[in-house]
């Protein structure tokens, strides 16, 4: 049996959010932003918002792992490690920018990302990397080559596509980006 909420409940989270706010100081006209901004409905569009924000993050550091390994000789698994390496580092600084902006401490701000953004990336990663390492020929391609560009790109895209329902389904539940919802002006 399933708890509907009530007005008392209501009024209730709106206190403790209160509370919780004005002990983070200035940032008191976020506390109920945050319950209201994802129950009920989401939008395909914030899921996709959401995973563009991730899937920028994870092309830059794809795209320099890979141009790092090449040019240091490295094999396809070192690359790889690399790449995906770089793409959670560029995937959470890029959600800790936005936090930050806000006037959130660090600490916070990291722990808001690796919430944030942790599945997203992990599920675009498995993607991307599972696209390229199973196209014959991709992980042996160099920069240079168009196929090498081509299957990445279409692997981002395979990535973008299959990791926006995740993200729906996990700010529908108050997880994943709806975490940095609460810090957006």
């Amino acid at each position: 049996m399933q708890h509907e909420p009530h007005a008392h409940d209501t009024h209730h989270s709106h206190e403790n959010q209160a509370d919780h706010a004005s002990r983070h100081g200035d940032h008191a006209h976020h506390g109920t932003h945050s319950a209201h901004s994802t129950c009920g409905k989401v939008s395909w569009a914030m899921a996709a918002r959401a995973t563009l924000h991730c899937l920028t993050g994870c092309a830059i550091g794809e795209v320099l792992g890979m141009v790092i390994g090449t040019a240091l000789g490295w094999g396809n698994a070192q690359t790889m490690i690399l790449a995906i390496v770089l793409a959670f580092f560029f995937g959470y600084a890029l959600t800790l920018r936005g936090v930050l902006k806000a006037g959130v401490d660090f600490r916070t701000a990291f722990r808001v990302a690796l919430a944030a953004d942790t599945l997203s990336i992990a599920v675009m990663e498995l993607i991307d990397n599972g696209v390229l390492a199973l196209w014959p020929g991709a992980m042996d391609a160099h920069l240079t080559d168009g196929m090498f560009w081509g299957v990445l790109a279409f692997a981002l895209f395979a990535a973008f596509l299959i990791t926006t329902p995740v993200n729906k389904w996990m700010i529908g539940r108050g997880k994943g980006h709806a975490v940095v919802h609460q810090y957006h002006h």
